[in-house]
């Protein structure tokens, strides 16, 4: 196991004046000290707990896992000059992308957040003996702290001794090395963003005010987020004599409205957390997705594991993914409800997941066709506001990302007339039973399912979203005169309709993956494209990740090996099929409504890992009834055991 977490990288296309394309790897730091590693064993743990075993052998973990040694660090700023990189400036960043300049061969940028003492004390000194360039973001209300004030650094509460003084930021601004940022003046905290009191980072939530039970509206929201930006970049301005140029969001958690007005005052580049993201060349401060993701050094990693995190830049995990029902949560006894959630997340951490594809609407007859949703919103009646709680607590308990798995056309509106003028009918003479889906060639159908994922991005951060199996076109359908014919055109068109719906969810959280449903028919016979609207070629192209619904005992294969080696053959032909498609198991027989031998379930699972299949996912998961079996599930599922490619 390594001790650099891959939390966030940049690969940052950058086009040089020759056309050559430059990457660069932006690296993040926090704080510095000479004593790291020596963190006692916790009260109540075993040695276990407080090791990291890592190329070097057994070390012992520090209370503070984002803090790294003054040797490390170094022996990092060392091996990269040893090793032909060149650490650049935030000015020859912004050149780059605005002006096409040429950036040196491996190219770095190194960044320090939140205003610790230890960036004056530790890391000035090396960039100074290195002449090595840095970003330094500085979070306002901390550095201002008083005298007897006090910030939850999370391990231990920090004082105004941990953190650099004005006059030492000028100090280090005026040697030409470092540039100082924003951290934002004082939203390096959580809020409350439900009525269950979760705290979700501050720029990226919606406020909820417990006493008058009322959320942020959007203006309250930019209101907010402008004044805080304003007094941050003021201060800078007026204690250092240069206003600020970047933002560096705290946790990595941002909007794309808050990317916006940090453009507007004077900081177009701005960094977060997150995956391995190719950029595309455009300037600064365009609307899109701005922020650039970060490699967070965590866990005091040494000069190896930076070289090993070097050379598996492109390094993902396995996608291992459940599949989870939040009507099996809800309760309407809070308490239950709060039991609930607490064995969901505990057979979570138990299976190894890597995500979880959260239901974010409730369903609990089985309809497919939802008449209420699990978070606030303008169009549909709200069962609980579950979702942003449930999606948080995994998130943060259980180290998943959190899809919200929605559906594309299948609602039930409130308002039976517009149910009526807005639901896909079949044709004249078509006696075939239809599903409830509503028509997506109509401007209200595109307002109201619109509205709804708008709704959900302002709800609740989220990692991506899963586009459920109702998203499916017939050719015995009356779609009116703006539908196109059967065929590509009229699955590329569906496509388009998911693609809006993702970018209003974007607008909330601007690192939103897609991952979309598709049955297996389409995949294997492709004929099927026309009364399926679907397609795997297409779908590959079009969003992050296919979850392919390999099901043999849904289709009714007589022989699911045979049916499911087909499958996967079809998908290890499509280029970067293996890749991006997730095979999705069945653990319940819809028929029978009874759960798929576990023996089963596990003998499929296990045929296409050794195949090759990298990716796989399964539904449904019953928590209360242990289905699938926890010990014939792990062994060959958990992400533990199957780390990577």
């Amino acid at each position: 196991m390594k001790a650099v977490a891959l939390a966030g990288i940049l690969l940052l296309a950058g086009l040089s004046a020759q056309g050559q394309r430059s990457n660069v790897v932006v690296l993040c730091y926090h704080d510095v000290r000479d004593d790291v590693g020596g963190a006692p064993i916790p009260a109540g743990g075993s040695a276990e707990s407080s090791l990291e075993i890592s190329a070097g052998g057994s070390r012992q973990l520090d209370a503070d896992q984002y803090a790294i040694s003054t040797r490390n660090l170094a022996s990092h700023f060392d091996w990269l000059w040893v090793h032909g990189y060149h650490v650049i400036s935030l000015q020859q960043l912004i050149d780059a992308r605005t002006k096409g300049v040429q950036l040196p061969d491996k190219p770095v940028l190194l960044t320090f957040d939140d205003g610790l003492q230890s960036a004056y004390t530790k890391v000035f000194p090396l960039l100074k003996a290195y002449q090595y360039h840095a970003v330094m973001a500085v979070v306002g209300a901390w550095t201002d702290l008083p005298a007897g004030g006090t910030v939850d650094y999370g391990f231990r509460q920090f004082t105004r001794a941990d953190f650099a003084t004005w006059p030492e930021l000028r100090e280090m601004q005026n040697s030409g090395l470092v540039e100082i940022a924003s951290h934002t003046g004082d939203l390096h905290h959580g809020i409350v963003a439900n009525p269950q009191g979760n705290v979700i980072p501050a720029v990226q939530a919606h406020a909820y005010n417990a006493k008058t039970g009322r959320y942020e509206t959007d203006e309250e929201y930019e209101a907010r987020i402008r004044a805080d930006l304003t007094r941050s970049a003021e201060e800078i301005r007026a204690e250092l004599g240069r206003a600020p140029r970047a933002v560096l969001w705290p946790y990595g958690a941002y909007t794309q409205e808050a990317d916006s007005i940090a453009a507007t005052l004077g900081m177009p580049v701005t960094f977060t957390l997150g995956l391995p993201v190719t950029f595309p060349n455009k300037p600064f401060g365009v609307t899109g997705l701005e922020a650039i993701p970060r490699l967070v050094m965590t866990k005091n990693p040494t000069a190896s594991d930076l070289v090993w995190s070097l050379h598996h830049l492109d390094m993902r995990s396995n996608v291992r993914a459940v599949q989870v029902d939040l009507d099996y949560v809800y309760d309407p006894n809070r308490d239950q409800q709060e039991r609930n959630l607490g064995r969901l997340l505990d057979r979570i951490r138990k299976i190894g997941a890597t995500q979880v594809w959260l239901q974010a609407y409730a369903d609990p007859d089985g309809t497919g066709a939802p008449s209420e949703l699990y978070f606030p919103n303008r169009e549909l009646p709200m069962r609980a506001d579950l979702f942003s709680r449930v999606a948080w607590q995994l998130r943060t308990r259980c180290g998943v990302e959190v899809y919200a798995w929605m559906p594309v056309l299948a609602w039930q509106l409130p308002d039976k007339a517009a149910q009526a003028r807005l639901e896909i009918r079949p044709k004249p003479g078509v006696s075939a039973e239809s599903p409830v889906r509503l028509n997506p060639y109509l401007p209200e159908t595109r307002k109201v399912v619109g509205e709804i994922y708008e709704d959900l991005g302002r709800a609740a951060p989220v990692a991506g979203i899963l586009f459920s199996d109702d998203a499916i076109l017939r050719d015995t359908d009356e779609l009116g005169p703006n539908a196109p014919a059967p065929g590509p055109q009229r699955t590329q068109s569906l496509i388009e309709f998911t693609d809006e719906l993702a970018a209003r969810v974007r607008d909330w959280s601007p690192q939103l993956a897609t991952v979309r449903n598709l049955f297996a028919e389409p995949v294997l016979n492709p004929d099927a494209e026309t009364w399926y609207a679907q397609s795997l070629p297409a779908f590959l192209s079009s969003y992050n990740t296919v979850a392919l619904m390999a099901m043999p005992e849904m289709e009714n294969a007589k022989k699911p090996d045979a049916w499911l080696d087909r499958l996967y053959s079809r998908v290890a032909a499509e280029p970067n099929g293996i890749h991006a498609t997730v095979f999705e198991m069945q653990s319940v027989d819809w028929r029978t409504k009874k759960p798929i031998a576990a023996d089963q379930f596990a003998k499929e699972m296990r045929m296409l890992e050794d195949k090759g299949a990298l990716n796989l996912a399964y539904y449904p998961d019953d928590f209360e009834k242990n289905n699938p079996k926890l010990n014939r599930l792990v062994p060959v599922f958990s992400a533990v055991a199957y780390p990577a490619p």
